[in-house]
């Protein structure tokens, strides 16, 4: 959001009003619901002023989105202050029926469609694309790659591989702690640019989320991180790479595993372990295959996984869009939660 005064103490943007959060923040009346986002709480001058309010508004603490079978059982149940009289639930975004869902706006699908249906009879939505980060088009042969990932993952191995094989792979790199490093592995200055055999790479800057949107509708894979720009692939439709954050214990591989069961329970066998091979790879678990060849089995399953992605969307359209759904369960009754 490129917009964005950092160091303003008020702001709106795009209808939102920001307010920088210190001892001193005067903010405005509470609304009917307040979110405390991922359970980090909220300033006690604000939740005075909640309990004081003659009709208390809904307090919403938003979780993280993970898979895992319990946030089905957790989601939407009370939480109630203990020293406050003020309603308080759970709620959980998911990709399984009976969670919260992920967010998609209104447009959203029929953007991508409309950038699809124009890719097909021309190439110009693409080299749009392209053209805002700084670059022309790319050949019509080759891969095309978008590459968000933390530093810990195998990105080097992945390169190589690309490197040696026999189609012209481009990556589009985001401005991060990983453009850097891979500025100084290949020793690049102030280029934007990198070519090495059947490598290319791209080193693109940071974009507004509606140009994010289109720079994975514009690549034929697409690796992603976190939580946000995962939700993002799996509406993008290309078949992507997801690295999950790393967690201590291990923890993380639980959650991998628990996504990877639903959203590969649709693909023909081969394309579901080419996905599982190359996430396990790209995520660091004991016991993968070398990226090399996992990322070689993956590609060669590209098509099963495009047509298994269409069925994911309608599943996760079934379960509803989280702004949607929090608003339906803002509007019940106590009784009907």
């Amino acid at each position: 959001c490129p917009e964005i005064e950092l160091h303003a103490v008020q702001q709106v943007l795009h209808g939102v009003s920001v307010f920088q959060l210190t001892g001193a923040t005067q903010f405005p009346p509470p609304g009917d619901v307040v979110i405390e986002a991922f359970g980090c709480g909220l300033p006690p001058s604000y939740v005075a002023c909640m309990a004081s309010s003659a009709t208390p508004p809904q307090w919403i603490i938003l979780e993280y989105l993970s898979a895992e079978p319990w946030v089905r059982e957790h989601h939407g149940l009370p939480s109630p202050h203990p020293q406050l009289n003020l309603p308080r639930h759970f709620f959980f975004p998911g990709v399984a029926q009976g969670t919260g869902g992920v967010l998609r706006e209104a447009d959203l699908l029929a953007r991508r469609d409309a950038f699809d249906a124009h890719a097909q009879q021309t190439r110009r939505t693409q080299q749009t694309v392209w053209a805002r980060c700084g670059f022309d088009d790319v050949p019509h042969e080759s891969i095309t790659i978008s590459l968000f990932a933390y530093p810990q993952a195998p990105y080097l191995a992945l390169l190589a591989a690309c490197a040696r094989g026999t189609v012209p792979v481009v990556v589009a790199v985001p401005a991060g702690p990983l453009a850097s490093r891979l500025r100084d592995e290949y020793h690049i200055g102030a280029g934007n640019r990198h070519v090495s055999a059947q490598l290319e790479l791209r080193w693109v800057p940071f974009v507004p989320q509606v140009d994010y949107d289109e720079l994975l509708w514009a690549c034929d894979i697409n690796f992603v991180r976190g939580e946000d720009s995962f939700v993002r692939a799996q509406w993008a439709g290309r078949p992507f790479v997801w690295q999950i954050y790393p967690q201590d214990a291990n923890t993380h591989r639980v959650k991998l595993d628990a996504f990877l069961a639903l959203y590969v329970a649709g693909l023909p066998p081969s394309a579901a372990q080419a996905v599982r091979q190359l996430w396990y790879a790209w995520n660091g678990v004991a016991g993968a295959p070398p990226v090399a060849l996992a990322w070689q089995a993956f590609v060669a399953a590209r098509v099963a996984q495009t047509e298994g992605l269409r069925r994911w969307q309608q599943h996760l359209i079934g379960i509803g869009d989280l702004a949607g759904n929090l608003l339906r369960f803002c509007a019940m009754s106590d009784a009907e939660k």
